[in-house]
Order: structure tokens, then C-alpha cells, then sequence
């Protein structure tokens, strides 16, 4: 077998020549600045997650019959890729369809990003866009402002694919704009060697481990608000999925201790990867993929009490001129066979019925591996995040932000 690449946010420092920042360094890189800006941009739509259309929408004459073209912004080292730097699926997509690709990745962080296009947005000017890649709560905000096209499910029979655990989302029911591209886990990650010398095993099980005084100085969380609140609110005992303000502030303190007392040495976006290899971190709420390819001295796990699920999903602008070719693209990818080959390289939870068996022709190694094809019991132990409104969203956000530093 292959020597497996690093996932895209351990790679991401490595790839600076060819990106400006990570997959998922959302917070550490915006700042209370970005959450604003995107917070006052909510106003359009509605606080409830709903799927109604409420920016203008501007006029669209499709060109994909006539212009065999479709430009795709995704996130950096998020596709499956050659040794010379090619994109092996892509490149047969463009011969099987004839239709050319301009794939951009170009989404080094949702806020960034929005930011980038939010003028043309707002006005239902072209974004240049036919398929862009963003996290759930992104994808909320630009579905309740009306920034995106209805997905045409003719030209997609294969979305009937996709796996039933990502298909009942609250801000896209029933998946009418958005199709999921990959996912993943905000878990617990540790050096094993590491782990035992403290604490007598290589296994962690519990967020009660990770603050385990033993480990102070040794410990990273993420910068993502949501993956770490998250993953405290259920250690609390409460529901990440739907919880009140106290519940959310009773969580920030508990985190806000362990920063003021030392034990947790970073909060970080993507770093803690290079921090774990180098021995100055022991342990960290992290992402699942991260974790799984550092390597077998590494080890990677869903607390006992719960960690959280986040997917990035493919989603059409509104002004795109070639949303048939786009959707085609997409169908493309729901493939099993091909969604099995970018799952081998990405190496996230992949959103397609029937790439598990195709993984086995591939790779069999990664076909019973939790962190690509969960089980409906790995599943159940994680939470998505509740759904905020514009104001929930920016007051907890601006409150993380100052408990963490920034």
C-alpha cells in the first residue's frame, strides 16, 4: 500500500507557497472582526434556518449547453492528487463530459472568503463561481440570505447517495440547496508514548483526562467555536445540539479555568498537528482526520460524553451561469466509485452510500476506519451544533473570542 498523504490542515503549512492559510482556521484567522462582518450580513434572511430565499436573486440565463465549463472554489489539499500535483478524478471528469474545470482552492476560511464575495452577493452580481465549498454554518448564511441556486435534482439522480446521517440537516431540509462534500469529527487526538509516560495509558477517553493536572502545558483546543464549545456543553452533560445561555457561559468558564490555570497551552486553528509531532503538546480537541493521519503513534477518539459532527457542503451561487454543469459535476462525485477515491486521499467522513465497497478494491485498510466510514454507533456518539441566529452567533462568538485571547 501507498504511503497516505497528510490531511489537508497537517499539509497546509507545508503548502504556504501555494496557499495563503489552512482548511478550517476560521476564528483564529478572522477575529472578532470577520464574526462581526458576517453577522451584520444576516440580516437578509430569516434567524430560523430556514431555507427561504430572501436576497435579490439575480436574472440567470444557463450557458452550460452551449459553454462546456464550471469553476469550483474548494478548500486547499481537499481532493484527491497525483504525485505531480494532478487531479486524477478531475481529469476524468473533463474527458468523460468534455466539460473543463477550473478548480480554485481558494476557500482558506469561511469568514475570509464570504468576505471576498459578500459585495457581488448582496448585489446578485456574478461571483465567478459555479460551485463553491463551505461549512455548515456558512452554508446557513448564504441559503437564508438567498445566495445560492436550487439544486436540480434531475441532473443529480446520484444524491440519492448520500448517506442518511447527513441528509436531515435544520438549515437546508431536505438537502433543496446543498449536497455534502466531506466531513468530519472534533474529537480528542494524543501522542501515545506521550499519554502513558503521564498518565499510565495510551488511551484517552474523557475530557476529564485532558484536563488532568498532570498534562497542564501539554494541551491544545481548536479556535473553532463551535468544535470545542461543543464538545465542553456535552462534557457538562448538556446538549450541544440544543442548549441554553447559561449552559453555553457554564461551558466558557470551565474552559476559561483551564486557559487561566496554564493547562491548555494553544488554542489553534491548525498548528497542533505540528505541536503533537514535536512533542510540545501531549493532547487536543482536534480534527478527526488530522489525528488518523499522523500515524500510528497517534491516537484519535470521540469522548465518552460526546464529540461534534461539522460537513462542508457543495452549494451553486446564485448568479452561476453553468448550474447544469455544476450539478453534474456534483453527480459526478456521487458516484461510489469516485467518491471511494477521494476519500483515500482526504481521508474524512465520506458522505456516499456504496464508496465502502469500493474502498475495499482501493484501499481494503480504510474500509472498517471510523473516522471515513462511521458506523451508525460512532455516529450517535457526536452532536451538531445548534443552529444560531445572526445574534446568538455573534454574541457567542465574541465571548469565545475574548476567552481565548483575541
Amino acid at each position: 500500500m501507498s504511503e497516505r498523504p497528510l490531511s489537508r490542515e497537517a499539509k497546509a503549512l507545508i503548502a504556504m507557497s501555494r496557499t495563503s492559510l489552512s482548511r478550517r482556521r476560521i476564528l483564529q484567522v478572522a477575529g472578532v472582526g470577520g464574526v462581526a462582518a458576517v453577522v451584520a450580513a444576516c440580516g437578509a434572511g430569516g434567524g430560523d434556518g430556514s431555507s427561504s430565499a430572501a436576497a435579490p436573486s439575480p436574472t440567470v440565463t444557463d450557458k452550460s449547453d452551449t459553454d462546456k465549463t464550471v469553476v469550483w472554489s474548494n478548500w486547499p489539499l481537499y481532493i484527491d492528487e497525483d504525485d505531480s500535483g494532478g487531479r486524477p478524478s478531475l481529469a476524468a471528469f473533463e474527458k468523460q463530459t468534455g466539460i473543463t474545470v477550473t478548480y480554485n482552492d481558494d476557500v482558506n476560511d469561511n469568514n475570509e472568503f464570504y468576505a471576498k464575495v459578500r459585495t457581488q452577493l448582496e448585489s446578485g452580481q456574478s461571483i465567478d463561481r459555479d460551485i463553491v465549498t463551505l461549512t455548515d454554518w456558512m452554508a446557513a448564511l448564504w441559503i437564508r440570505n438567498g445566495y445560492v441556486q436550487k439544486l436540480d435534482r434531475a441532473v443529480l439522480p446520484n444524491a440519492a447517495n448520500l448517506i442518511p446521517r447527513l441528509a436531515d440537516v435544520a438549515f437546508d431540509k431536505p438537502r433543496d440547496y446543498s449536497l455534502p462534500w466531506q466531513s468530519g469529527f472534533g474529537a480528542l487526538g494524543w501522542n501515545k508514548a506521550a499519554l502513558k509516560s503521564v498518565l499510565g495509558t495510551d488511551t484517552m477517553t474523557s475530557i476529564d483526562q485532558l484536563f488532568d493536572p498532570k498534562l497542564k502545558g501539554k494541551i491544545s483546543v481548536l479556535s473553532e467555536m463551535r468544535d470545542t464549545m461543543g464538545i465542553l456543553i456535552a462534557w457538562q452533560g448538556n446538549d450541544p445540539s440544543n442548549f441554553t445561555e447559561d449552559q453555553f457561559n457554564q461551558a466558557l468558564d470551565a474552559l476559561q479555568k483551564q486557559i487561566d490555570s496554564g493547562q491548555i497551552r494553544q488554542v489553534a486553528g491548525n498548528d497542533y498537528a505540528g505541536a503533537m509531532e514535536s512533542g510540545d503538546v501531549t493532547a487536543v480537541i482536534g480534527w478527526s482526520g488530522d489525528m488518523f493521519q499522523l500515524g500510528p503513534d497517534f491516537g484519535v477518539g470521540l469522548p465518552e460524553t460526546g464529540g461534534m459532527l461539522w460537513t462542508d457542503n457543495m452549494i451553486i451561487p446564485a448568479s452561476s451561469e453553468h448550474a447544469k454543469n455544476a450539478s453534474i459535476l456534483m453527480n459526478y462525485y456521487y458516484d461510489p466509485k469516485v467518491s471511494a477515491e477521494v476519500a483515500a486521499y482526504v481521508q474524512y467522513i465520506c458522505p456516499v452510500v456504496g464508496a465502502k465497497e469500493e474502498m475495499a478494491k482501493i484501499d481494503p485498510a480504510l474500509v472498517d476506519n471510523q473516522w471515513i466510514f462511521p458506523s451508525d454507533e460512532t455516529f450517535a456518539k457526536s452532536y451538531v451544533f445548534m443552529e444560531l441566529t445572526p445574534e446568538q452567533d455573534e454574541k457567542y462568538q465574541r465571548a469565545f473570542q475574548k476567552a481565548i485571547g483575541n
